[in-house]
């Protein structure tokens, strides 16, 4: 079923709310304690990108963050505002013997909208653009292959980059895990802005990607 979208509704009518005592977050590990492997997609609004990997098994951890732009120590209003070239990303830190990365870029394909450009649902702008950024030449060629069968599936252009990454910057610490520290406001984001009204009507009962 499509979900109602608000018009003008993005995230940026929602205001900063900071964790409440009692609520349940689940931690990421900082980035400096990252162990075996790491993917790095982008798929819009990182606070829904990592949910559908969080409960993976061999899935260490998911940080929000930025990466692609020109800007050192960007922050969260530095990216919005579209003039620094980042896009907000998910980094996930997995084990490849438990998860291979070609599972992990299944779950990102069912997470995103591959035909927009430089849009993701009702976030606008270059900064919420789907791209996938390999950290080595093994993951830029699944990747390509990946697009390739994206492509012939549906017979028409994949929007999404394969471009190779470069610095990752963590995001502030009140976007991690953002879904667990505000579920309600999250929800209402989430409904409001369309985004799983738009991933069914593409990918139909695969939407959310499969559990491994």
């Amino acid at each position: 079923m499509m979900f109602p979208s608000i018009p003008g509704f993005t995230r940026r009518t929602l205001p900063v709310i900071t964790l409440l005592s009692g609520a349940f977050v689940v931690p990421s590990l900082a980035a400096n304690e990252s162990s075996g492997a790491e993917a790095i997609f982008a798929g819009g609004c990182f606070w829904c990108m990592e949910p559908p990997y969080d409960d993976q098994p061999g899935v260490d951890a998911t940080i929000s963050g930025y990466i692609g732009g020109d800007l050192d120590n960007p922050t969260y209003e530095d990216v919005i505002s579209g003039e620094t070239g980042h896009a907000e990303v998910v980094r996930i830190d997995y084990q490849p013997d438990e998860i291979s990365y070609e599972q992990l870029l299944e779950i990102f394909w069912r997470n995103i909208d591959p035909f927009a450009v430089d849009q993701q649902f009702c976030d606008v702008g270059d900064q919420y653009r789907s791209a996938i950024f390999y950290v080595d030449d093994e993951q830029r060629e699944l990747a390509e292959a990946s697009k390739a069968e994206m492509e012939e599936r549906f017979g028409r252009e994949i929007a999404t980059q394969i471009v190779a990454a470069d610095t990752f910057w963590e995001a502030e610490e009140y976007h991690q895990d953002y879904y667990q520290k505000n579920p309600v406001r999250y929800k209402f984001y989430r409904f409001s802005c369309g985004r799983d009204g738009r991933l069914e009507e593409i990918w139909g009962d695969e939407a959310g990607g499969p559990s491994f």
